[in-house]
Order: structure tokens, then C-alpha cells, then sequence
């Protein structure tokens, strides 16, 4: 194994290739949506993409968002990308990975709402109690309220309470929380949500967003290192319209890994371009 590789698990490296066993390995990261034994850490975002040459992955604190990024679960290499209703994704050239999370049933979960989707499960993870999220029309739905039986009605721009049964804080639970935030909120709502950070700064967890009708977003994954040049690299991911399973997008230089050039005026993806002022941070 490389050293990279003990280094994600958290186990101590030594000269010559040794590695301390005595250190507790970590459990891997909750993914609620999973089934007992779907969870296999050589089927994950940083184990299928090691840096590029000459890169180090930057730092992320350990429990962070970006943390919980890098061991994202993914299917097989070689899954097709699939529409919420079963059908294939057009095109099929623009994925390197597909996630191992569901889309739901429904022409739901589009580009804000898959960022939405994996910031909610990571603070789901973390804590039911700090998911929030704020609609277009401004409000902001807290997770605890939504359980604990203030539903919310929508009708043109105006949002009226209502009530509803009290339930558990369960993972099926949230999930309908979710459907009913996909359904109010977007590009808009989440670009509002968000605080800018300079292209050259991008960190994971870190959003490049266009908020509009239309308007599209991609989440970073992860972020490697030039430690000389200090030239950064990102894995984006993203759904679109219609609703599709959340991919990492392939680059058609470096298979992955975009270059991030902040002198540049734009940031190409392989389905949208936004402007390099267009990063922000959660």
C-alpha cells in the first residue's frame, strides 16, 4: 500500500514503508442511505482517484465536510449515469465515476438540489438538528422543525405554516424533508446560501454555483496540490436536468482532475461554464 493510502486511514507512517497497526482504524464515515454491508472503502472517491503526479491532496480536518466528501461511496468503474426513471443519461461521456446514492423516483434531485443532497447528509451525519435549508422564496426550514410537526405550504411566493404529524428524526424522514426543500429551492436559493471564496483558495465542500433560471452547480470533491507551483487540481461532481445519479465529471485532459486557473475568466465543465468569481463556500 502507499503511503497516501495509510495516511487517509489515519495510521502512522513510518520511514521504509512501515506502518504503526497499533492505532485504532477508523470506522468508515456514516453514509445513512447505505444498507448493512454496501460500504466498501476500495469503491470510494479517494481510493479510485489518486492525485495527479507530482500533487498531494490538501488538508481537511478530520470530520469535516471535505473529509466525508473524499470517502464518498461509488458503484463499480464503469456504471452508467441513470435518470431518476430508470433511463440513461445523454450524454454518457462526461462521468468518471456515478455515486452510490439513490436519485429518488422523481424529476427532484437536478444540480442545486444534489448539492443540497450532500451537504444534508453530511450534517445529517453529524447531527439531524443542524440541517437547514432555505427555500427561493427565502425561508429558511430547519430539519427539527419539519419532524417536530411544522410542515410548511407553498403557493406562488408565499410560504405558509402548517402543521403536520410529529415524527422520528429517521433517514426515511429526512429524506421526504429533502424532496419537499428539492422541490422549493435551486440555484437561486442556494447561491444566496452560500459565502463567495477565490477561485484559488478552493477547498472540498466548496460549490461552483450560477444562480438562475437557468443556472446549474457542481460540488468539489476534493482538491490536490502543487506543493512548489501551488497549481491546484478539483473533482467536481454534479446531477442536471432531468434529475440523474450524482457523477464525478470527467475531464478531457486529465480524466478527473480539473486544473483551476484563477487568471482565467471562465471555469469550463463539461456541461457548463461558469466565471471564475463564481466559487463559494458553505
Amino acid at each position: 500500500m502507499t503511503k497516501a493510502f495509510w495516511l487517509l486511514l489515519g495510521l502512522p507512517f513510518l520511514a521504509g514503508g512501515q506502518v504503526l497497526t497499533t492505532a485504532p482504524i477508523p470506522a468508515p464515515v456514516p453514509y445513512a442511505w447505505l444498507t448493512a454491508g454496501q460500504y466498501d472503502a476500495r469503491q470510494t472517491v479517494a481510493a479510485r482517484f489518486a492525485p495527479p503526479a507530482g500533487t498531494v491532496r490538501v488538508a481537511v480536518a478530520a470530520g469535516s465536510f471535505g473529509a466525508w466528501l473524499r470517502t464518498l461511496p461509488l458503484l463499480p468503474a464503469g456504471s452508467a449515469v441513470h435518470l431518476y426513471n430508470g433511463q440513461l443519461k445523454t450524454p454518457q461521456n462526461v462521468h468518471a465515476a456515478v455515486l452510490r446514492i439513490d436519485v429518488g423516483s422523481r424529476d427532484l434531485q437536478q444540480c442545486a438540489d444534489a448539492v443540497i443532497r450532500l451537504r444534508g447528509e453530511y450534517l445529517f451525519s453529524q447531527n439531524p438538528d443542524k440541517v437547514h435549508f432555505h427555500l427561493t422564496s427565502g425561508h429558511d426550514i430547519w430539519f427539527s422543525d419539519w419532524y417536530g410537526g411544522k410542515g410548511f405550504r407553498a403557493s406562488g411566493n408565499e410560504v405558509e405554516p402548517t402543521t403536520r404529524a410529529v415524527e422520528q428524526p429517521t433517514h426515511a424522514v429526512f429524506r421526504r424533508y429533502l424532496d419537499q426543500i428539492f422541490t422549493y429551492a435551486g440555484t437561486l436559493s442556494l447561491d444566496r446560501e452560500l459565502q463567495p471564496v477565490p477561485l484559488g483558495a478552493v477547498q472540498p465542500g466548496d460549490v461552483l454555483i450560477h444562480g438562475g433560471s437557468p443556472g446549474h452547480a457542481v460540488i468539489v470533491l476534493d482538491v490536490a496540490e502543487e506543493p512548489r507551483t501551488k497549481q491546484r487540481y478539483v473533482l467536481l461532481a454534479q446531477s442536471y436536468m432531468p434529475a440523474q445519479q450524482i457523477h464525478v465529471l470527467r475531464d478531457a485532459k486529465r480524466g478527473a482532475w480539473f486544473a483551476v486557473n484563477s487568471r482565467e475568466p471562465h471555469f469550463d465543465t463539461p456541461e457548463w461554464t461558469f466565471g471564475s468569481n463564481e466559487l463559494k463556500r458553505f
